[in-house]
């Protein structure tokens, strides 16, 4: 009988602990970057073609390695920053796990380079799917310097899942910039096909911000440091006015490492409650330096998780410092008693005498009464009403006949009716005369064979501006509007890479825009001629937020997205009267469509009451 428990072979064994670490290029992009820091880099040069497909190489100044430890640190579960169980709670470095290298050489091709500075001769090591394939002294810089090529060479399904180059350079920049953020004493420098996206210099921290964030947010950057025995918090928040849909700008770091934590991002939002709108988000760049013992790095496959012991007093902490800043720079809103109107209150007056009030006098019939004409006036048993001696006559009120009684409730009968649940019709219906009139200045009303149907008037004519635009979109004659003064919105670096991958896109549909890097801003100059200049910077804004919060390629289903936009915003609203001959059109140019009775959203545009369900209501 064969055994049925075996060891895996160490090749397959490293594929799967690719898995685990590498999921695209940008996880080598971290790993080695990591690497280089913990090796006491002070400048780093990132250089990535073709999305990182073709070649990642990342080069630093940092200690560099023997030929021996260039050969171990290839080996699973190599590292030189863990020797006991007990560094695990007292973690100051990046990569403790591992160098991640052995994962990294289990689907690529890579080269090492490396050279200590006490050595004459460093060492190149050429590895391909967890074989080595060469090793020999070389005479290089002092460092280390690794490339690796054709990533996933030899797992090409993994290969196929990969996105766009756009959209995995999306996420190699997100990696960059997040431990460029942590760690603004190294120099770095990204750069993609000859293209040098990032030179950032050595610095401090507010300048890495700075040099991160752009010149327009960070000319609205409050800054936070607040020192506790608990935790120091120390960075930059943006002000109200720097809020948008979008999350780009919104980075937690933990002891130079940076997190993802929604938690903690609770704790800022709610510090800028009632003074942004709901659906807005601040920007914000926080530092949060605790004892090493005190947190848990060794929660996420990709170490973005940090489990804190004192996480309620942390947030406690975090929000009263977001509150203390914006409060320091008069951003929230406070009472000012001083501007407050004095309340009129009358004095007394001890020498003012009774008789200097005036007297005011009300004309009075002292032979009325009351309780007389209140039964005189309803006294069913008379056939007219009785008066008092006072020349004042009292005209009582009249009985109200008890006959009809059911009329009284027809107002209430009639709210029912109005509730009836309409159902669709699946055929195509027939007008029966030419006769529409508007309900509530919302539905369209018109009797047709199978009875009285009732027409959503922005539904209707959103279908119907969705498949004119589709239309001239699909041809590339969409109408474009040249603005007078082009619109500017700021924008960073990273968000700006989306709108270059959707460039070709943006405008076939109408647009022309045009990032300035020196700003940071992004130039519109034409917009599709459905919409305003407001209404084309807010659908840019969507459409970089529902990139950025989805792994799926957008991209695919852009040109849908923004025509249903279009269509929206062009189409008319409720609330709007239109004439017999608007209603008229817009009803023979939905039947027109192939589709309708949906609109692009997916809602109901019309609904049909039966001839047979008007018929029960009497």
């Amino acid at each position: 009988m064969s055994n049925v428990i075996h060891l895996l072979p160490e090749s397959v064994a490293n594929l799967i602990h690719a898995g685990e670490v590498i999921q695209r290029p940008a996880s080598v992009v971290k790993e080695l970057v990591e690497n280089s820091i913990d090796a006491g880099a002070e400048n780093i040069k990132i250089v990535i073609r073709d999305a990182g497909r073709t070649l990642i190489q990342v080069i630093d100044d940092g200690c560099g390695m023997t030929e021996t430890d260039a050969r171990l640190a290839f080996e699973q579960h190599a590292t030189s920053k863990i020797n006991q169980a007990a560094d695990l709670y007292s973690i100051h470095t990046m990569g403790f796990r591992g160098e991640a290298l052995a994962s990294i050489a289990a689907v690529a091709q890579v080269e090492l380079l490396t050279r200590r500075p006490e050595d004459e001769l460093g060492v190149k090591i050429e590895i391909a799917g967890s074989k080595i394939q060469s090793q020999e002294p070389a005479n290089v810089a002092v460092g280390s310097q690794f490339c690796v090529k054709n990533l996933f060479f030899n797992t090409p399904g993994r290969r196929n899942f990969m996105k766009s180059d756009n959209v995995e350079m999306k996420h190699i920049t997100a990696e960059f910039l997040r431990v460029a953020l942590a760690h603004p004493s190294v120099g770095m420098t990204l750069t993609s096909n000859g293209v040098t996206l990032y030179a950032l210099p050595k610095g401090n921290m507010k300048q890495r911000v700075s040099a991160v964030a752009g010149k327009a947010l960070s000319q609205d950057l409050l800054p936070i440091d607040v020192e506790t025995n608990l935790a120091t918090i120390k960075g930059f928040i943006g002000t109200p006015e720097t809020a948008r849909k979008t999350s780009t700008e919104q980075y937690f770091f933990a002891n130079n490492r940076y997190m993802r934590s929604p938690y903690f991002h609770k704790a800022v939002v709610d510090a800028y409650k009632n003074i942004i709108a709901p659906d807005l988000t601040p920007s914000y760049f926080v530092y949060i330096d605790v004892d090493p013992q005190s947190i848990d790095v060794n929660v996420h496959p990709q170490k973005t998780e940090i489990k804190f012991s004192e996480d309620t007093a942390v947030w406690q902490l975090l929000n009263a410092s977001v509150r203390d800043c914006l409060g320091k720079y008069n951003i929230l809103p406070s009472l000012d008693f001083d501007t407050a109107k004095p309340i009129d209150i009358p004095t007394y007056v001890p020498n003012r005498s009774i008789s200097s009030i005036p007297n005011i006098s009300a004309p009075s019939d002292v032979a009325y009464n009351p309780f007389e004409h209140e039964t005189n006036s309803w006294d069913t048993r008379s056939e007219s009403p009785k008066h008092s001696s006072s020349e004042t006559s009292y005209e009582p009120r009249h009985k109200q006949s008890v006959d009809n009684w059911e009329t009284l409730y027809e107002s209430r009968m009639g709210k029912a009716e109005q509730q009836t649940i309409f159902t669709p019709s699946e055929a195509c219906p027939q007008v029966t005369n030419n006769n529409f009139f508007q309900f509530r200045n919302r539905f369209i009303v018109t009797p047709v064979k199978s009875g009285m149907m009732f027409i959503d008037q922005h539904r209707a004519h959103e279908r119907i501006e969705y498949d004119s635009i589709s239309r001239m979109v699909s041809i590339g004659s969409n109408p474009s509007q040249r603005l007078i003064f082009p619109e500017s919105m700021p924008m960073s670096r990273e968000d700006a890479c989306i709108v270059e991958e959707i460039s070709t896109e943006l405008d076939k549909i109408g647009f022309e825009l045009a990032y300035d890097e020196s700003k940071g801003m992004l130039n519109i100059s034409a917009i599709p001629s459905q919409i305003t200049a407001n209404e084309a910077t807010n659908l840019i804004v969507t459409i970089i937020e529902d990139m950025n919060n989805g792994e799926a390629d957008v991209c695919a289903s852009l040109q849908e997205l923004v025509v249903k936009e279009l269509a929206s915003k062009g189409a008319i609203p409720n609330g709007k009267m239109l004439s017999a001959d608007e209603m008229s059109s817009i009803y023979d140019k939905l039947f027109s469509s192939e589709s309708p009775s949906i609109s692009p959203h997916g809602k109901t545009i019309f609904r049909i009451i039966s001839n047979d369900d008007i018929d029960g209501l009497f």
